[in-house]
């Protein structure tokens, strides 16, 4: 199969304007979703916009309404990856546990990343020979990282977790441990239960942390 032209290096493109009306809006959701298909069906390096806008059942014409390279509707597609696994209210849902929220924390994440392994793989492919991508990578997991750092401080302020400790260096090495297990498990091939991994890395955290349950009043 031909390929298209290889992953350009260089600055990312400048922000689109989204679509203003709904049918547009429609349309561009479609080749997004089509894109997704086509990559994880062909590979990044495989996938053709002939095929994109043939899944999508639209023109060919109509994707450059949208979109201007596939670096960039993969780049759309990894953004609402990103989007579904930062899990931004599982913490808010926890507050007053602790423990339960770091192990919320972690099933989502590797739920999302069982769902979705992939993409995931396709984006540490992609990240090894695009330099724009490689960022998006690291962006995600500095993400990941600071949200959790926050978290730490938060504990180590309440009295909960060990105050010795660099949450920012805590967070990533813990955030990179859950990563690199779901990688593990979901791309590479290993065959750990889901829920009994879920269960070691979030006891890993506790100890980790050296974490207690805040006292009920």
């Amino acid at each position: 199969m031909a390929r298209e032209a290889s992953p350009r290096k260089g600055p990312a493109a400048p922000e689109r304007v989204p679509p203003r009306t709904a049918r547009g809006a429609r349309t561009r959701a479609r080749l997004v979703q089509a894109a997704r298909t086509v990559f994880e069906r062909d590979g990044y390096l495989d996938a053709r916009l002939a095929d994109i806008t043939s899944e999508a059942g639209t023109a060919s014409g109509s994707f450059y309404t949208y979109f201007d390279s596939k670096e960039e509707i993969f780049r759309a597609v990894l953004e609402e990856l990103e989007d579904e696994m930062l899990h931004p209210h599982v913490r808010e849902l926890n507050e007053h546990d602790p423990i339960g929220a770091i192990e919320a924390s972690n099933r989502a994440y590797l739920e999302s990343f069982q769902r979705n392994a992939q993409l995931m793989r396709l984006l540490e492919q992609v990240a090894t020979i695009d330099d724009d991508f490689r960022e998006m990578r690291k962006r995600r997991a500095d993400a990941f990282m600071r949200r959790n750092a926050r978290a730490i401080q938060d504990l180590q302020a309440a009295g909960l977790a060990d105050p010795t400790l660099n949450p920012l260096l805590a967070a990533g090495a813990l955030s990179g441990m859950v990563a690199r297990a779901a990688y593990t498990n979901w791309v590479l091939g290993e065959d750990w239960d889901a829920d009994e991994l879920a269960t070691t890395l979030t006891q890993i955290w506790i100890n980790a942390l050296k974490l207690q349950q805040p006292e009920r009043g």
